[in-house]
This record gives structure tokens, C-alpha cells and sequence, in this order.
């Protein structure tokens, strides 16, 4: 598959103004970003890529900052380079090591995840998927049974299985994240990870004591029913790919339909991880 990579440029007065439009680019199809030095890159597969629908979504934010981008087109076979030559390893709460294949180990480290960096997202490195972290590390996995909905390159799932988590369902729609989840499952040593590729559609008919959710706000609207259908009395589910506002109050609202009780929730600029039980 190939894919564009938008190289956005920016001038804001508030770090909030960038990620509201990494998040509005989310929303219409880009799956990956990647913070530089002067904006950000965005990568979006060439199928989906719709210019008009972009210059509609970039229309609502001329206003607010400046910014400005240039597009290049990113064959497959390059893809491995780009992220390698990016990709540095991270630390999570001092007790979570993210690290590539091609990094030294640290085994100082309580827990070491490694992660081939190919076109799937979930490294770490942005703040959703490292809050997901920081709240993992403080809930209990051990014997629980978890679902891993948009799970990108299985980081999350992984992370639960060295929790102790005893059986474990990752499913993302792209067959990149799939195919990343078994082969970052295998590099970790995780055999109890079953990887499906697919939606909301394809969730087993089965009874979880934790969801995990980072995808964004519209596709965590759109499938809350069924993350509630899917939890046993008293499970834990735990939502990141969005912002404080208003979107807290938005995801908030939805999951009182279905008797989810939000419990608590953690921030990094504007992005926002969450905690509900049902």
C-alpha cells in the first residue's frame, strides 16, 4: 500500500491548535503523525485520500493559526526506512521500555515491549497511546480477560499480557495492524493474543473484564454499544484518541447511555486518556 505524507508547517500561539487539526485529520482518514521540529507529518494511504475533502477540513482552522504543507508520495517499499530512521525507543512511568528491533535492550526496565516499525500505529510515541500506558500500569491485568479495539501494532495488548492478562482479542479494520499485532506478539514472546482483522463486527461473542480503545472520537461514539454489550458487570474500559474539550463531555455523555461510569482521566496537552466501569 501507498501512502501520502502531508508535511504540515505551522506558526500557533497555543499547542492546542495544532492538535486540534492532527485530530480533524484523523477523523477524515490519515492514520499516522509524526511531530517534527516545525509542525508534523501526516500519512494518509493513497486510496483514501480525497484533496477536496481535505481542503474542506484545513478551511475551518486557516483562521485560527498559520500553517502550510507540501505532499509527497511514500511507496511501500520505503516505508521500513522512513520509520526507522525516526524511531527512537521510549520510557514509560520508569517501568514501560519502547524500543525497535534495532535498539539496544535495557533490561533495568520491569517491562520491555518491542515493536518492528512498520506503517501501523501505535508506537508510544504519541500521547494516547502513552497515557493508555501510564493507565494500565496503575489498574490490574493479572487473569483478566481483554479486548483491544483499534489495537494498531498490538503495543497495548502486549503490555496487558506482561500485566498478566490470560487471554487477549486485538482487532484493527487495517490488515497492516493485523498482520504488525501477530508479528510484534511473536517478537515479545506473547502467544495469547488473538488477532482479528475487522471492526466492531468482528468482536467475539464473549464477555471482557477490561477494553482497551484508542482509535478517536466519532469511531468511539459510533461502536460504544457494543464496547458495553462486550464488558462483564463491573469491567473496566479505557478510551484515548481525543481531547479534553469538549470532547470528554461528548464521550462522557454516550457511555451513561449504556451505564458506563467515567472514573478518571489523564492529559497531555489536550489529548486525554480516560477510565469507566460499567
Amino acid at each position: 500500500m501507498n501512502y501520502y505524507e502531508l508535511l504540515f508547517t505551522t506558526i500557533t500561539t497555543e499547542d492546542y491548535q495544532q492538535d486540534l487539526l492532527i485530530g480533524a485529520l484523523g477523523e477524515i482518514g490519515f492514520d499516522t503523525f509524526e511531530e517534527v521540529d516545525l509542525g508534523f507529518k501526516a500519512y494518509i494511504p493513497v486510496d483514501d485520500f480525497n484533496p477536496e475533502l481535505l481542503e474542506e477540513t484545513l478551511a475551518q482552522y486557516r483562521d485560527m493559526f498559520t500553517f502550510s504543507y507540501d505532499i509527497n508520495l511514500i511507496p511501500q517499499k520505503n516505508w521500513n526506512e522512513v520509520w526507522e530512521s525516526n524511531f527512537e525507543p521510549i520510557e514509560v512511568s520508569g517501568q514501560v521500555f519502547v524500543r525497535a528491533t534495532f535498539h539496544e535492550p535495557r533490561p533495568e526496565f520491569k517491562y520491555e515491549i518491542v515493536i518492528d516499525p512498520k506503517m501501523a500505529f501505535g508506537t508510544g510515541h504519541h500521547q494516547t497511546t502513552a497515557m493508555m500506558m501510564q493507565l494500565m500500569l496503575e489498574n490490574e491485568f493479572a487473569g483478566k480477560k481483554v479486548l483491544d479495539m483499534g489495537c494498531g501494532t498490538g503495543i497495548l495488548a502486549i503490555l496487558a499480557a506482561k500485566l498478566g492478562a490470560t487471554e487477549l482479542v486485538a482487532i484493527d479494520y487495517d490488515p497492516v495492524c493485523y498482520e504488525s499485532t501477530i508479528e510484534n506478539s511473536a517478537l515479545n514472546g506473547v502467544d495469547n493474543i488473538t488477532a482479528l482483522c475487522g471492526s466492531k463486527e468482528v468482536i467475539p461473542d464473549e464477555q471482557y473484564d477490561t477494553i482497551l480503545a484508542n482509535i478517536n472520537r466519532n469511531i468511539l461514539l459510533d461502536q460504544m454499544e457494543s464496547y458495553a454489550k462486550a464488558l462483564k458487570p463491573g469491567g473496566e474500559i479505557y478510551f484515548s484518541g481525543f481531547y479534553e474539550s469538549p470532547d470528554l463531555d461528548i464521550i462522557t455523555d454516550e457511555a451513561r447511555k449504556y451505564n458506563l461510569k467515567y472514573i478518571t482521566h489523564k492529559k497531555d496537552k489536550e489529548w486525554v486518556a480516560a477510565k469507566f466501569i460499567l
